[in-house]
């Protein structure tokens, strides 16, 4: 009697040429002007792309993507790309400059009712901060124009050298025109269905095919992209796991070829049982805490750094995560040639002393609060660990307060939290992803902090060329953040993941921001 076993998610999506991946969360949306998540850009950038794209293998060098060439000035204050006329949206209409300048004009609205929590990604063009706070009326006197249909200008507020690093981020994608104006206004918000299924028209390696919510979203290859012959694959199957448990389970059991994440405690399984599946890789990225300076307690900077430090972030590395992460002294971590401040460091009698200098004698007498996390099993356990140590260096209590992933980033934009839990990983190879964040009403900032001299020293160093002197007015720049410490660092990430052996040219990058149309599948 012969038995048979029937194939195994992973085979049959193997021979169909699909990948399949984890993908921690069910996403905000698909809208690139409109997310601010490293989920929600991993499916983002399988459908759309920008005028460069990253290189398979190497870190800090940039391909061809809707601009086939590109040159600056000798200043790196203009630049010149040229498009690619053979670029198509999904529906076959060509992507033009036009659709850059009003993609560009889209993302920097000034409405106050526009919920872009990323627009200062292009307040590196000249004039581009004032019209998106809405200093200036007409985006005529912004530095981007388009010289024809397939010639884009780019004229920045100061030189960078590394701009199509830059360009390879979503929020310098471009967005139909003609699609987006068909469902709605230019700056129509999440209600719009332009980016519904059926609807969206993308220009990306890969196009919407279905998105089952809270289930999967699967995009399938797009005969119109213009490099469509380099795309192995014929679709990308993404899975909104947010229990890591269950997603390393169901990598044991032939469900995944990629995890989002491993959970701490199964890295010592995972070495054992998945030797040579297991990636521990650098990863440009922070883990911290946000705190929310508008409402007492913490708008007493002797607070915010008391708790900081309480709080134990070797402990948290090598008992709780397990995954090669460092404990955090700055918000940057030093890579390049940048040399972060040493400012924040495990101290609990400092701490102490810290509580008493702002007038918490004992801890009777301070006010209930809590930390914002999402509801994550890792999520839990973090907030778990940093409440014990509060707990037992300042014998304060906090609460926690899990939310699902929309409503934990809601609660933040509506400074509704006293403490929140966040990651930040580098969009381009350069401090300034980490630093520009913290800007006066800052997208992401959310903790209602602001120093005009702080970013009085982004712009100096923006405007300065010689590198070890830019370096060391980003470090003065930062030591500002931390000794004021609206945000509290913890650890910097590492990538801890599973990946089958049958996923080729899935190669080690500091941003982990792997391009999938150099990705294939080979049957073992």
């Amino acid at each position: 009697m012969t038995s048979c076993r029937s194939k195994s998610d992973v085979q049959i999506a193997n021979e169909a040429g699909i990948l399949i991946v984890g993908n921690s969360n069910e996403p905000k949306g698909l809208d690139p002007h409109l997310v601010s998540g490293v989920l929600e850009s991993n499916i983002i950038r399988a459908i759309f792309e920008g005028l460069c794209v990253e290189d398979p293998a190497k870190d800090g060098s940039s391909l061809p993507g809707v601009a086939r060439s590109w040159k600056s000035n000798a200043e790196f204050t203009e630049w010149i790309f040229n498009l690619n006329p053979e670029a198509r949206w999904s529906d076959g209409v060509p992507v033009t400059a036009h659709d850059f300048t009003f993609s560009f004009q889209r993302l920097l609205s000034p409405d106050p009712n526009w919920p872009a929590k990323y627009s200062e990604m292009l307040h590196f063009i000249k004039n581009a901060q004032a019209y998106n706070k809405g200093e200036i009326k007409d985006f005529g006197e912004v530095g981007v124009k388009a010289l024809d249909d397939f010639t884009l200008k780019v004229n920045l507020r100061g030189p960078i050298p590394f701009l199509p690093e830059i360009t390879k981020h979503y929020t310098w994608y471009p967005v139909p025109k003609h699609v987006v104006l068909k469902h709605g206004e230019m700056n129509t918000a999440f209600a719009s269905p332009w980016t519904r299924p059926g609807n969206i028209v993308s220009n990306g390696p890969f196009k919407l095919k279905e998105w089952k919510t809270n289930h999967r979203i699967e995009v399938v290859k797009n005969p119109e992209y213009w490099d469509a012959e380099t795309v192995s694959l014929n679709g990308i199957r993404f899975l909104p796991i947010s229990n890591y448990y269950t997603e390393t389970r169901m990598f044991g059991d032939d469900q995944l070829h990629v995890t989002y994440s491993i959970p701490s405690e199964f890295i010592p399984y995972a070495k054992e049982k998945y030797p040579d599946q297991i990636r521990q890789e650098p990863y440009v990225g922070i883990r911290f805490l946000r705190s929310n300076i508008r409402r007492a307690p913490f708008d007493n900077p002797k607070i915010r750094r008391a708790f900081a430090l309480a709080i134990d972030q070797k402990a948290i590395c090598e008992k709780i995560l397990q995954g090669g992460q460092k404990p955090a002294y700055s918000i940057t971590p030093p890579f390049g040639e940048y040399k972060p401040p040493k400012v924040i460091a495990f101290d609990p009698e400092r701490a102490r002393e810290l509580l008493k200098e702002a007038g918490f004698e004992t801890s009777a007498a301070f006010p209930d609060i809590s930390i914002l996390t999402t509801d994550s099993d890792t999520g839990r356990r973090e907030a778990e660990a940093l409440q014990a140590m509060w707990k037992e260096h300042l014998n304060i209590n906090v609460r926690i307060m899990q939310r699902e992933w929309t409503t934990y980033l809601q609660k933040q934009y509506d400074a509704d939290f006293d403490l929140a839990a966040g990651g930040w990983i580098g969009d381009y190879l350069d401090p300034t992803t980490f630093l520009e964040m913290w800007i006066k009403d800052g997208g992401n900032n959310s903790t209602g902090w602001d120093s005009p001299r702080y970013e009085e020293l982004l712009r100096k160093a923006e405007n300065t060329a010689d590198v070890p002197t830019r370096m060391g007015i980003l470090a003065e720049a930062e030591n500002i953040l931390l000794e004021d410490t609206p945000v509290m660092p913890i650890y910097w990430y590492t990538t801890n993941y599973l990946l089958r052996s049958e996923v080729k040219n899935w190669h080690p990058l500091l941003l982990n921001n792997h391009p999938y149309k150099f990705v294939r599948l080979e049957n073992n």
